[in-house]
């Protein structure tokens, strides 16, 4: 399968079209939308994000499989840049792979209900499809890697096929994360393999790689979630939240740039989006190009900041402007006050058009405030969009809307007394209390979840602390929120075919921006009604002392959650009491030769 010269060649399209982005403009001045995504891309690069695509939406199949169905699609393209007005040539990408999929001989002995699917008119059938995706699959055995000599051998004899595997490895492991990111993955893995092939011992050089190559498949988890993150902000709460949200970061990113030129990245990001999320990986790579090359045509209109990443090969571009520091603000930014409360005609401006000058005013707010979360922001000016709608139909606007600040302000206070409170927490009590500490206040809001989730959820929180309490203060807002987002939309998405409890519906129902301070806030689930006591529950077995450190601390965590679940009235004193007895108990019988004995008498 003779594709993908080099990943290096994959993105040299050095010169930005300009387009709109909107799929109905784009297309109607393209007969053919395969012809045109053919012409753009060129061959190599087509092959390639038509095997990602094949790869995530058929993640059971073989690789030598999922070739002929490139090779299907790689010919149809080739007649159609041939002939654009063949019958076939006018069909909407998606569609061009969905039936190309449902010709798959016994789809169903393989993929069971998903081939129902085919059964759908479009764009259902996709959705339909993009529900049996799995995220990092069980059936998909641990990748091993070859012996040193192997893997140099196939990179020198055959580098097409090898990156070719990688991507498809990649992509079938990780069935929702955007085209873009597995090709840039490829390039460093390829990096990681050009510096050590050439090498005498090539043994110990991929051994130091190893490293290398395990936070490859780190990022690719990482970006997988934060992508998924965004397609359901995206999905979930509309264009609007997702928009205002991008429109705060990039404000915050670029607060040089101008506010038309923002609006008009925040709206392409938003259509470019929406193909990744719906697994349009050909539109999604050739429109994210376009974005990537665009904003560098325009680095010295957007930062400073841009120039170094824009020199790079384009397929490292997007990692290096996702990771580029903010620029700095622009000196002397005259305060908001002036123009936003104490303008005593503020409703004739927001009036005609809410959308357009809330716009603005998050534009205005983020830039001046880096150190903010951009669910600060959008919380801020959700209140201060409340306000004028109140005070707008009040018969002294002015004097209403006059007290912005001082309500403005709670938002503020309320965020940065979290960040602060568990910050202090984490660093003075350490990783192992933080997560002790987040197990008892979590089990008491929300009961009903196993100890194995409330588990999962605590460490996940704790990984929060550790990843953004060691960041200097003005990042650590805004790096909390964000991961907090994503751990809370997760459960939120959890609980939706089965939910926990009343609060925890309640907060899920919230907008998005509001929904981490309503978890903060929650209090003890009062309507919670603990089980019978079972005493398996707390059951001691020698696991408790022979088990690696990490299995014994999950044990002991879990016996704590079902101590909760049992007196999720019970104060902190109390739980430290027992937790006290529990830790001298702990000592005494795992130095016993007879550990379970010990355990009875205690």
């Amino acid at each position: 399968m003779k594709w993908l010269t080099l990943i290096s060649f994959i993105f040299l399209l050095s010169s930005a079209r300009s387009r709109n982005l909107q799929r109905t403009a784009r297309d109607a001045d393209h007969k053919s939308p395969i012809a045109h995504r053919f012409n753009d891309l060129k061959e190599e690069t087509f092959k390639a994000v038509t095997l990602t695509t094949f790869a995530q939406y058929l993640q059971r199949c073989s690789y030598e499989g999922l070739s002929k169905l490139v090779k299907d699609v790689v010919d149809l393209a080739h007649k159609c840049v041939a002939n654009e007005d063949a019958p076939e040539c006018a069909k909407p990408l998606p569609s061009i792979f969905l039936d190309e999929i449902c010709q798959v001989d016994k789809l169903r002995d393989s993929y069971g209900d998903m081939a129902d699917c085919c059964g759908k008119a479009d764009p259902e059938r996709n959705e339909c499809f993009l529900s049996f995706k799995v995220h990092q699959p069980d059936f998909i055995p641990p990748y091993q890697r070859p012996a040193a000599d192997v893997i140099c051998k196939e990179y020198n004899d055959d580098r097409v096929l090898l990156l070719g595997r990688f991507i498809y490895t990649v992509a079938r492991r990780n069935p929702f994360l955007h085209a873009p990111a597995i090709l840039g993955l490829a390039a460093e893995y390829e990096n990681a393999l050009k510096s050590c092939c050439p090498e005498s011992d090539i043994g110990t050089c991929l051994d130091a790689k190893v490293q290398q190559i395990s936070v490859i498949k780190q990022r690719a988890e990482r970006i997988d979630v934060k992508q998924q993150h965004g397609c359901r902000v995206l999905q979930k709460y509309g264009e609007r939240s997702f928009q205002a949200s991008k429109l705060a970061r990039f404000s915050q990113k670029y607060p040089k740039a101008p506010f038309a030129e923002l609006v008009k990245m925040v709206h392409d990001v938003k259509d470019v989006y929406k193909e990744c999320c719906e697994g349009d990986m050909v539109e999604c790579v050739d429109d994210w190009l376009e974005l990537v090359n665009s904003l560098c045509s325009k680095q010295d209109v957007f930062s400073s900041k841009l120039k170094p990443c824009c020199e790079k090969p384009v397929v490292e571009r997007t990692k290096c402007i996702m990771e580029a520091d903010f620029d700095d603000k622009p000196d002397n930014l005259p305060s908001l006050v002036e123009k936003y409360i104490q303008d005593k005609e503020v409703c004739k401006s927001y009036e005609p058009n809410h959308d357009a000058f809330l716009s603005e005013f998050v534009y205005e707010y983020s830039r001046r405030h880096p150190e903010f979360s951009t669910q600060l922001i959008m919380r801020v000016t959700k209140g201060y969009e409340t306000l004028l709608n109140k005070c707008c139909k009040t018969d002294s606007p002015a004097e209403c809307y006059g007290s912005a600040v001082e309500e403005l302000n709670k938002h503020i206070k309320e965020t940065e007394d979290v960040v602060k409170t568990n910050c202090e927490l984490f660093n003075t009590h350490g990783k192992e209390n933080f997560l002790k500490g987040i197990l008892v206040r979590y089990t008491k809001k929300m009961p009903q979840i196993s100890p194995e989730t409330l588990y999962e959820i605590g460490k996940k929180m704790t990984d929060v602390g550790s990843k953004c309490c060691s960041l200097p203060e003005e990042k650590r807002m805004s790096c909390s929120e964000h991961h907090l987002s994503i751990v809370i939309e997760d459960m939120c998405k959890r609980q939706e075919g089965t939910p926990i409890n009343d609060q925890v519906t309640q907060c899920c129902n919230e907008l998005y921006s509001y929904r981490r301070p309503c978890f903060t806030a929650m209090g003890v689930d009062t309507k919670y009604v603990p089980p019978p006591f079972d005493p398996m529950m707390f059951y001691f077995d020698k696991k408790m002392c022979t088990a690696p450190p990490a299995e014994r601390e999950e044990g002991q965590l879990k016996l704590l959650i079902n101590l909760i679940k049992r007196k999720p009235q019970a104060t902190e004193e109390q739980i430290k009491t027992v937790a006290e007895g529990f830790t001298a108990m702990m000592e005494k019988c795992c130095k016993q030769s007879d550990i379970e004995t010990c355990f009875g008498e205690e």
